[in-house]
């Protein structure tokens, strides 16, 4: 939820409309929660949930096999993975092969986290990570967002974690396209 709030900050800074909010049941504490957020140039006037997703940043891999979280991902979506394993290694070789090259990428977001934060918390992380792989967003426009949220030492060790995800996607999809 924090970093679907993140994005939605982020796209505030730029002058984009941003929608987000959580979907979950009464389920357990510690149950899988999913988060949208939607970002558009003009006002956004749905408040439906995110039935065809231009990006999946899936935090917990051990959610691969117990939930479909393929389901309805635009056909030239992005899939960023919480993960120090390949596609291949994950079962996700073919998702991979199927999509755009450049388009779906593992990281291992929680021990870059706790490098830089001693937590293995990877919201900000991937956010940074999203921002290389997606342009959709600027990398200072997370560092802004991520300052917002957490003031102080806390967000920069944040921002300083998003920032070496930022460097290390873009450092993957330069050797994609080598």
């Amino acid at each position: 939820m924090t970093a679907s709030d993140l994005v939605a900050m982020a796209a505030f800074a730029e002058g984009r409309h941003a929608q987000a909010f959580p979907s979950f049941g009464s389920e357990r504490t510690g149950a899988p929660v999913v988060a949208y957020c939607r970002v558009r140039d003009e006002k956004i006037r749905t408040r439906e949930p995110v039935l065809a997703p231009d990006l999946l940043i899936i935090q917990d891999p051990t959610l691969l096999g117990i939930v479909d979280v393929f389901a309805g991902l635009n056909p030239d979506g992005y899939v960023l993975i919480n993960s120090s394993k390949r596609s291949g290694e994950l079962g996700l070789a073919e998702r991979q092969e199927s999509m755009p090259t450049g388009h779906f990428m593992t990281i291992p977001a929680a021990e870059i986290a706790r490098k830089h934060t001693g937590r293995t918390v990877p919201n900000a992380v991937l956010l940074g990570a999203a921002a290389a792989l997606t342009g959709l967003y600027e990398m200072e426009s997370v560092s802004s967002a991520i300052r917002e949220r957490f003031p102080g030492k806390v967000g920069e060790m944040n921002v300083a974690a998003a920032r070496e995800a930022y460097e290390l996607v873009n450092s993957k999809r330069e050797a994609l396209h080598a």
